[in-house]
């Protein structure tokens, strides 16, 4: 007995068969995707008064704490920039030798901050009397600032 062996029918079974492949692909990640997007908005706390949060809102929120959550050591940076502006570059080197003293992580950002408050005082009071501010901070890093500013 022979057996018929229809090529068509086994190959494929036309384009239904592509189209619930394509769907069988597709509707696991929308399914996820929406049900992600349900859960952000779902009130966990209970509290009516609270605000729901929606995915924008999420990743806005995200930003803006990861802008917040600077490094110590530019937040100092920052610090005695104002301080120089303010009031002179001594009070930030002594601001600056306190701090790496507190804190000793922040050491090996002294030499860029020294040399950053350097460039500062060279374009704020000149090169002369930026440099009569020196002192030994940082390996002098801070004269070594306003020698390259200035030159």
């Amino acid at each position: 007995m022979k057996h018929s062996t229809n090529q068509q029918t086994r190959r494929g079974r036309g384009p239904a068969r592509r189209i619930g492949r394509s769907l069988a692909l597709v509707l696991p990640v929308v399914l996820v995707l929406s049900g992600t997007l349900a859960v952000t908005r779902v009130n966990w706390s209970g509290n009516p008064s609270d605000s729901v949060l929606t995915a924008s809102d999420v990743s806005a929120a995200d930003a803006s704490s990861r802008a917040a959550a600077r490094a110590p050591h530019e937040v100092l940076r920052d610090t005695l920039m104002t301080e120089l502006r303010e009031k002179n570059p001594g009070i930030a080197l002594t601001h600056l030798q306190e701090a790496v003293n507190g804190r000793p992580s922040l050491a090996k950002h002294c030499v860029s901050i020294a040399r950053a408050l350097g460039h500062a005082a060279v374009r704020m009071y000149g090169p002369t009397r930026a440099q009569s501010y020196a002192r030994p901070v940082c390996d002098t890093s801070f004269a070594t600032g306003v020698a390259a500013a200035h030159g």
